[in-house]
């Protein structure tokens, strides 16, 4: 009776917004809100032939042959989404498999929701981190900056998320409600005493505990198209390699040349931004998606950069300063237009046991690109900090790109049914020179996936990459007498291990040559020094 009664109201809605749909806008104040007309658009289709869409995760997983890490480790929710793979068991649709979550059917609890479509799904993220060379004592540190520069740290993610299944609830076919949270504790090893151009962790993020998501998800046309209205961080879909989101280092997430030239990183973990999504999938082949997002999600400004007065280099993400808690909603500021476009080689069955020939190796290849609107400080800046031509303060350049590509392939396997396989990755991405602190950056590696028997869920991988300061930056450095940045290089080898069902342990070593590209240390003297940098994660599912 209640189900009925919730369709029958939810059905009155739909045709309230169709009403409002059907009237031309006065002006739309953000590119975020042209969103909305998509959204109009999908609601006034037809119900029938909704399906429930594949997140991009379980997308890019299907379509290299199920030969991605067990985890992806973008990001808490792209974990998330890798081990949310069909939670039924079989035979009974209204029973989830919970063999996977430490406190199991929590008492029936999860047998309930389900039945009604709500699943609650809490993640626990746990590192520790020492760099055994290298490194500079930090300001952030407690000790003033005459600590050393070498030293364990400690940090921590707790994630809860709530996704409801508006199909199970009362008959929406193809939406889907999701709202998570964050609390995050620790310190930043790379804050702290690393100085490296990307944190040496993905986790790493300002103490708070904060509203991380909050979407709807609608799919139409048996799965071909969806759209997400709402607050996202474009992490969990854009950018991905399939094969190196297994690595820590935040390189191999969200890349070097995005977190660091837009304003607190862009809207990526651990920071969401109202947007809109669409994504379209006439093939298993090909897949275009776009997004209209505010591209600053605390709103900063004068405090994202060091070149601006008042700048936090310390903290030049500054994730909390104006919206600790999540909730601000900002879309005040730039409007980020990303979209990407994938297609798949030698698509892999959904059951390879009953192949009659082998496919191939599968492969994912990506191209993409983002504009942002917002403007920028330009570093191209000639003369001197008192001089006739003072620096001290940049002059605004309207509007920042970057142009980027991804390749997931699979290289090896023993024989067409084998859980051991061999893959390779190789990610680029391309900006301009004058307002941007990195203008090109690339990662590459190899995973060996089930590397030994009886683990067929382990994953090794060696990965590296390479940024390069900007023109603008090191013009910057030159003007104003300080050390001129150029590459930093890293290696990461690292180990993804399934412990138990519900524990992943991930031990993990990295080496950094010039961090920041050989940007001072404390000092401001010497250049930092290059760093090995050991650490341990762990992922508990609740």
């Amino acid at each position: 009776m209640i189900a009925s009664f919730l369709s029958r109201g939810f059905r009155s809605v739909l045709f309230q917004i169709r009403n409002e749909c059907s009237r031309p806008s006065a002006s739309l104040q953000s590119a975020v809100l042209h969103g909305s007309y998509i959204l109009c658009l999908g609601i006034a289709l037809p119900a029938a032939g909704f399906a429930q869409p594949q997140t991009q995760i379980a997308q890019d997983r299907a379509r290299l042959g199920n030969s991605t890490p067990l985890l992806n480790q973008t990001d808490p929710a792209t974990v998330r989404d890798s081990e949310q793979a069909p939670q039924k068991a079989p035979g009974d649709g209204d029973k989830p498999d919970t063999s996977g979550n430490l406190l199991g059917n929590m008492w029936g609890g999860r047998s309930w929701l389900y039945k009604y479509g709500i699943t609650l799904d809490i993640q626990e993220f746990d590192e520790l981190w020492g760099n055994a060379t290298g490194g500079t004592p930090s300001r952030m540190d407690g000790n003033g900056g005459t600590g050393a520069g070498t030293g364990p740290a400690y940090d921590g993610v707790t994630m809860p998320t709530l996704t409801v299944d508006l199909d199970k609830l009362f008959g929406l076919k193809g939406g889907i409600f999701n709202i998570s949270a964050l609390q995050t504790r620790g310190r930043s090893i790379t804050q702290d005493h690393l100085g490296t151009f990307n944190p040496i962790s993905g986790l790493e993020a300002d103490r708070s505990t904060r509203l991380f998501e909050l979407w709807y998800q609608q799919s139409f046309l048996s799965d071909t198209l969806d759209v997400k209205i709402g607050q996202q961080d474009l992490d969990t879909e854009f950018l991905i390699s399939g094969y190196g989101a297994m690595y820590l280092n935040a390189n191999f997430g969200w890349p070097m040349g995005p977190s660091v030239n837009l304003y607190a990183g862009g809207p990526s973990w651990p920071l969401s931004s109202p947007a809109v999504r669409l994504r379209y999938r006439p093939s298993h082949q090909f897949t275009f998606m776009f997004a209209a997002a505010d591209d600053n999600p605390p709103g900063n400004r004068y405090n994202t950069f060091c070149i601006q007065d008042g700048g936090n280099c310390a903290d030049p993400t500054n994730q909390t300063t104006n919206d600790g808690s999540g909730t601000r909603f900002n879309m005040g500021t730039g409007a980020l237009l990303m979209t990407e476009l994938q297609y798949a080689i030698n698509p892999q069955p959904a059951d390879l046991s009953k192949a009659t020939k082998d496919p191939g190796l599968p492969g994912v290849y990506k191209l993409g690109g983002f504009y942002d609107t917002a403007l920028f400080p330009d570093y191209g800046r000639g003369g001197a900090p008192g001089g006739p031509n003072d620096t001290t303060m940049p002059r605004w350049d309207r509007g920042n790109w970057m142009v980027y590509g991804v390749v997931d392939q699979m290289v090896w396997r023993p024989s067409l049914n084998a859980a051991r396989s061999l893959g390779l990755f190789v990610r680029a991405t391309g900006n301009g020179g004058d307002r941007n602190l990195i203008s090109f950056a690339i990662d590459a590696g190899l995973n060996l996936n089930a590397p030994f028997k009886g683990r067929g869920n382990d994953t090794i991988g060696l990965g590296w990459g390479i940024g390069r300061a900007s023109s603008g930056l090191r013009q910057y450095d030159r003007n104003t007498g300080s050390l001129v940045q150029g590459n930093e290089s890293h290696l990461e080898v690292t180990y993804q291990a399934q412990v138990m069902p519900w524990l992943v342990l991930q031990p993990d070593f990295q080496y950094v040559w010039h961090p920041a590209g050989g940007i001072g240390d404390w000092s401001g003297v010497r250049r930092i020094g290059d760093e090995a940098v050991f650490g341990l994660r762990s992922n508990i599912v609740f």
